[in-house]
């Protein structure tokens, strides 16, 4: 990577535009950086780093964004970095623009611009620029893609920090591991072992809760086994647990099958005792049955003999009621006819109970000649009943119409009033509208006042303020001025006093046998002393930051005073003169006439809506007047002939009424006087009819009684047995001849009478001793049931317990070896053997490489006196790894790098960045660096080791390469010739670059 060119703008101190040209600079290998404290030799490089990476080195971060921006940048100026540079063999140019608050285009005010980015390539072809992209994420992955490098490692191997490497040299092998581990990023070997520590983690818990499965397994089967089984005394984890389990479980299956073959045993034996009382049960019961069926015969017989009578009584009504069965239909035939008959005289006599006592003794065929009159008599009155309906319409007619003039009359008189009233009406209303559209307008005039007459209100109210603040503004710009030049007085006064007696500064830096930096000589005979009062470095630095501090308070009260004025003129311009006070009862008294004008307007819609009402509704009157009139002129010509209509049908109904009260009545008097008539004849036909059929029963009832051997057909009738007191003298005679036919069966039985003669039978002992064999059955058979259960559970819980032993082993092999693995990683194994962690020993290995780059210039530096060397010597806690020694040759001994001096100190620390750089560029790619910065240092080195170092700095120029010295020293600027200075002044720094020559 070569720097070409950098351009920055309104950058850190650089208010202005600035550039520098590295092409020039490095054209002759060396060139140095130097300027005064806080000129900015640092922002030359942090402008770099910002162009690349889009941020800054390491503590200044905190300065990203709009705190880039310069304090002495003019207010329209953008801040801005441009670096041209070549790397991979492509020539670039990155351009980047912080984020910036400027005022705003319009108004007052600021707003903020985001942060802008381009990345150019040059076409060597064309001889043009090519735009590659404008988006931040791809410019910054392509350039750290092309670079290889983090901005961390950047900063470290091309911005090479003295300071850092001092303390590295010095620092113990815990800080050097932090200082390696960010270098070469050794996070991926810090996760293997953290990864190797999970994993052990991961296994060991497995492996514990496959073993705390096992365990349980175990109690399970001791449950199961009860005493016959000891569980193991092993915790998870430990060794031989899955053998103890797997032992214990076979010995506990052995004697669960040996107790299950005693249990088969005890059940077989059980088995046939209890069929052998089952047998003795069954011929005892058996014995027992046929004794009581005999006795209960016996008994049963004697009851028969009892019933003989009455069962022969039995019989005999059954036979007398069989022959009364054949009488039977004619007796119901008879009920039939007598029931009906008996019915329809109570009919007949209700039919007549309505009728007149003309009617009363007439027959069937009288009623029904009577019948027919009056329904003849009954249709002759339908003309009369649609005259009736007539007449009730007429009626309604008339009343519609008296109501009707009723509503007229009002309407009419309605009218009339309040058309009386309209001019009026009309008059008052017109008034309010026209009163409603002037305040409108009134309204409309002050309102277009109102804005004016308040914005030069807020005018003059800020113009109050300004002056106000103009003149505070005004007091603390001349008391910061007054201090700043106080401050500058001071500063002034105690570096003229600290320049007065620097030589006694310059006289405690000597040491005896060393050449003095001012004359050279190596004897120091009288060197200066310090006088009371004398004033030091860090006192003028102080006094300079007092000052800086009250200039820079001096130029903010004068920038604020500035800007206040032109507030103040601005809001005076637009008041004027007139007074506060004066410009707002202008104010309120304008607002109020608006208020009132407004609040008189509100109502003229209201009252234009109120005068279109009114006439809407005249009009409507009007034609309502009209309206009524004719239906006045129409009402009386259909008077007259509703009334002569209603004469004739009054005249018609009054024939038709007769002696009722209307048309309908009669006509309902004669429909029921038809209706009665028709049921009398129809009942008493029925009658005549029932009174026959029941004497043509009575003829064949007597009849059939004397066929069937009765005398008369009551006593008929008398022995008849309904349905239910047949089927029951039936299930009596029946239930005796059954009871009869078993009692004999059984009587005769062989097998019953032998038991009869036979001893009783012992069936409670039988059962007795039954019970007890059947007692101990079950109790072998639940015996021997949980044998069997016991030695299924067993055999599964072992054969899960083997499964279980089974898939844990892969599981502590695997355990075993991870274990061993992270043991490795993290140096607590004993195979090893210097207790190296892993990271440790990859930054021991880098650490060796840095040493060994370090070396090769450290012997030129040091005239071939010292060499760096990598120790493996242990530390802290016994581990290893991170030691560095340094070999010194005029002795032959190897020593510890914190017992070198200052300035072997400073060379030191210099090879080991230059190797550490080298090491660095390696690692990330091998992009060569071409431009190389080294930071201060060298104001520790004498004359002969200062021009080692500038001719190992020199070396770095091959192939084409250049080294940027940053320093105060001032013997450099006689020895570098290409210089680039950092000029500092009140309106920000400037840079001054000179070329070799």
């Amino acid at each position: 990577m070569r720097l070409h060119q950098l351009d920055v703008t309104a950058f850190g101190p650089f208010g202005g535009s600035q550039g520098v040209d590295f092409d020039d600079l490095s054209a002759a290998g060396l060139f140095l950086l130097h300027g005064p404290t806080g000129a900015g030799k640092t922002s030359v490089l942090d402008a770099v780093c910002y162009a690349l990476y889009g941020s800054v080195p390491g503590a200044r971060q905190s300065g990203q964004g709009m705190a880039l921006r310069s304090d002495h940048a003019a207010v329209g100026t953008r801040t801005e970095v441009r670096l041209e540079l070549t790397v991979a063999g492509r020539r670039l140019e990155v351009t980047r623009q912080p984020p910036w608050e400027r005022p705003k285009l319009r108004g007052k005010g600021t707003t903020v611009d985001k942060a802008q980015t381009w990345l150019r390539e040059y076409d060597a072809g064309a001889g043009t620029w090519k735009d590659l992209s404008r988006s931040h994420q791809e410019v910054g992955e392509e350039i750290t893609h092309l670079l290889g490098m983090s901005r961390e490692q950047f900063c470290q191997v091309v911005l090479l920090p003295q300071g850092d490497f001092a303390r590295f040299l010095r620092a113990d092998a815990e800080a050097r591991g932090k200082l390696l581990g960010r270098l070469f990023d050794t996070r991926r070997f810090a996760e293997v072992e953290k990864r190797l520590a999970e994993r052990r983690r991961t296994t060991e818990a497995r492996v514990r809760e496959g073993d705390a499965t096992l365990l349980a397994d175990a109690h399970r089967m001791q449950q199961a086994a009860g005493d016959a089984m000891e569980p193991p005394e092993l915790a998870p984890g430990e060794p031989g647990l899955a053998e103890a389990v797997l032992t214990a479980a076979a010995v506990a299956r052995s004697t669960a099958r040996e107790l299950l073959a005693v249990a088969d045993c005890r059940l077989t034996a059980a088995e046939s005792a209890q069929a052998a009382a089952e047998r003795d049960l069954a011929a005892a019961r058996e014995l027992d049955r046929l004794q009581r069926r005999f006795g209960e015969a016996r008994e049963r017989a004697a009851r028969l003999a009892e019933r003989a009578d009455a069962h022969r009584t039995a019989q005999a009504r059954m036979e007398r009621a069989r022959k009364a069965e054949g009488v039977a239909p004619a007796l119901e035939l008879r009920d039939a006819a007598d029931a009906e008959h008996r019915r329809a005289a109570a009919a007949e006599e209700r039919a007549r109970a309505p009728l007149s006592q003309d009617l009363a003794d007439a027959g069937a065929a009288g009623l029904a000649a009577a019948a027919r009159r009056a329904a003849e008599e009954l249709g002759g009155l339908d003309s009369a009943r649609r005259a009736e309906r007539r007449l009730a319409e007429l009626v309604g007619e008339r009343t519609r119409l008296d109501r009707q003039e009723r509503v007229d009359e009002d309407v009419l008189h309605e009218a009339e009033s309040w058309l009386a009233d309209w001019e009026t009406t009309r008059t008052a209303l017109q008034a309010h509208v026209d009163s409603a559209q002037e305040a409108a307008t009134r309204a409309e005039q002050l309102a277009v006042q109102r804005d004016p007459a308040q914005r030069r209100l807020n005018a003059a109210r800020q113009r109050d303020q300004y002056a106000a603040d103009t003149e505070d503004a005004q007091r603390q710009a001349l008391a910061s001025a007054e201090q700043a030049v106080e401050a500058r007085a001071h500063w002034l006064d105690l570096k003229e006093q600290r320049l007065n007696g620097i030589a006694a500064e310059l006289a405690e830096g000597l040491t005896e046998g060393a050449p003095c930096a001012v004359c050279g000589a190596t004897e120091h005979p009288d060197p200066a002393r310090r006088i009371a009062g004398h004033v030091d470095r860090e006192a003028e630095e102080h006094a300079l930051a007092a000052y800086q501090a009250a200039d820079e308070r001096r130029a903010v009260a004068e920038r604020r005073l500035g800007t206040v004025r032109e507030a103040l003129a601005a809001a005076t311009a637009e008041a004027g003169d007139a007074p506060t006070a004066r410009l707002t009862e202008e104010a309120e008294e304008l607002e109020r006439r608006y208020a009132r004008a407004r609040a008189s307007a509100s109502g003229l819609h209201a009252a234009q809506e109120e005068l279109r009402r009114a006439e809407h509704e005249r009009e409507q009157r009007i034609a309502a007047q009209q309206q009524a009139a004719v239906r006045a002129a129409s009402r009386v010509g259909n008077r007259e002939r509703l009334e002569s209509e209603r004469s004739a049908l009054e005249e018609e109904l009054t024939r038709a009424r007769g002696t009722a009260d209307s048309v309908a009545a009669r006509a309902a008097e004669l429909g029921l006087r038809a209706a009665r008539l028709t049921e009398a004849a129809d009942a008493a036909r029925v009658a005549e009819d029932t009174a026959q059929r029941l004497k043509d029963a009575d003829a064949r009832l007597a009849d059939a009684a004397f066929r069937a051997g009765f005398d008369t057909p009551r006593d008929a009738a008398a022995a008849l047995l309904d349905d239910t007191a047949h089927r029951e003298l039936q299930r009596r005679l029946d239930a005796f001849d059954a009871e009869e036919a078993a009692v004999r069966a059984v009587l005769t039985e062989a097998d019953t009478a032998a038991a009869a003669r036979r001893p009783p039978a012992g069936l409670t002992a039988a059962e007795h001793t039954a019970a007890d064999a059947g007692r101990r059955l079950r109790e072998a058979s639940s015996a021997r049931d949980a044998a069997a259960r016991r030695c299924a559970e067993l055999d599964r819980l072992s054969a899960h317990a083997t499964t279980s032993v089974r898939r844990l082993a892969p599981l502590r092999e695997e355990h075993g070896r991870v274990a061993r693995l992270a043991s490795l990683a993290a140096g607590t194994s004993a195979d090893n053997e210097r207790r190296m962690r892993l990271e440790s020993y990859v930054l021991a290995a880098r650490l060796e490489q840095v040493a060994a780059a370090a070396t090769a210039r450290l012997q030129r530096m040091s005239s071939g006196r010292y060499t760096l060397v990598h120790s493996d010597d242990r530390t802290g806690r016994g581990r290893s790894g991170l030691g560095l020694h340094v070999v010194d040759a005029w002795t032959g001994r190897e020593r510890d790098t914190a017992t070198l001096s200052g300035g072997e100190t400073f060379f030191a620390s210099l090879a080991l960045a230059l190797g550490l750089a080298d090491v660095v560029t390696d690692e990330a790619g091998g992009v060569r660096l071409d431009t190389l910065f080294i930071d201060e240092g060298f104001g520790s080195l004498d004359d002969q080791t200062l021009d080692e170092v500038l001719d190992v700095l020199d070396a770095l120029r091959e192939r084409d390469r250049s080294v940027g010295i940053v320093s105060h020293v001032a013997d450099l600027r006689r020895r570098i010739h290409a210089q680039l200075e950092v000029v500092k002044g009140r309106s920000g720094s400037v840079l001054r670059q000179r070329g070799d020559g």
